[in-house]
């Protein structure tokens, strides 16, 4: 997958909207361990910069309350997510508490292929698949203020059982070292900061040098039709003339 940016015909008379140089869309990669806040970072993301388009996965885990199938996820039956796997319909898939999640794959290609950037929230193990098959993805980690802190947020859901809690904070010491394959780490001890902090990543990315749509550049900076020295002259006399007789 690269980044290299398509191009459209620049606007006409008739057509009074600014040209806007196009590209390719982009994969922004949030992970995180469980309770740490990604969801609602994800969400607040999705809703204050334009443009993107938060994919959902699919996952067999029964729904928590307050979930809603094609909202949070789409909760299938197991036999159905295998069926999906044998048909190469997952980006990435992978076995998580006891659970499976997978990243569809034709809807976030159809997506980027638009020029729309992709914001997916995966696990740890997905994330590390993904980065196998797109080194041009935006890789960002979200670390709770301390364990302690997500300990009090696991608890307080009230979803999980005392041993489920356990074990899911030792997966977090595990998931933690895996940071060196991440671009960014965002600590979400502030939400209002952490998201600060994701706004500025995003639109950051959107304006580095390798995602530029060259030929937008070089047509209207380095290849731009340079007036004549003859036609300079041409055009001082018409002005003069033109002062004359005013």
């Amino acid at each position: 997958m690269t980044s290299i940016m398509s191009t459209s015909p620049a606007p006409t008379a008739s057509d009074p909207r600014p040209y806007v140089p196009e590209r390719r869309g982009i994969l922004f990669i949030i992970s995180a361990p469980s309770g740490t806040g990604k969801t609602t970072l994800c969400k607040q993301i999705t809703a204050s910069v334009p443009g993107i388009w938060h994919s959902v996965s699919y996952t067999t885990r029964q729904p928590r309350p307050g979930e809603e199938h094609g909202r949070e996820y789409f909760f299938i039956e197991e036999k159905i997510f295998q069926d999906m796997v044998a048909k190469n319909e997952f980006m990435e898939y992978a076995h998580v508490y006891g659970n499976w999640y997978g990243t569809p794959r034709k809807a976030l290609m159809d997506k980027m292929e638009q020029g729309i950037d992709v914001l997916l929230e995966i696990d740890v193990q997905g994330a590390l698949q993904i980065k196998k098959k797109v080194q041009d993805a935006v890789y960002i980690f979200i670390l709770p203020p301390s364990m302690e802190t997500l300990r009090t947020r696991l608890q307080s859901r009230a979803s999980d059982t005392p041993e489920e809690i356990q074990r899911r904070l030792q997966k977090v010491k595990e998931e933690v070292w895996s940071y060196r394959e991440y671009y960014y780490i965002v600590r979400n001890d502030n939400l209002e900061q952490s998201l600060k902090e994701l706004q500025s990543v995003f639109l950051a990315e959107r304006l580095k040098t390798k995602r530029l749509d060259m030929h937008w550049l070089e047509q209207n900076f380095i290849l731009e039709k340079e007036s004549k020295p003859g036609d300079r002259d041409q055009s001082s006399i018409a002005k003069g003339s033109t002062a004359h007789h005013d």
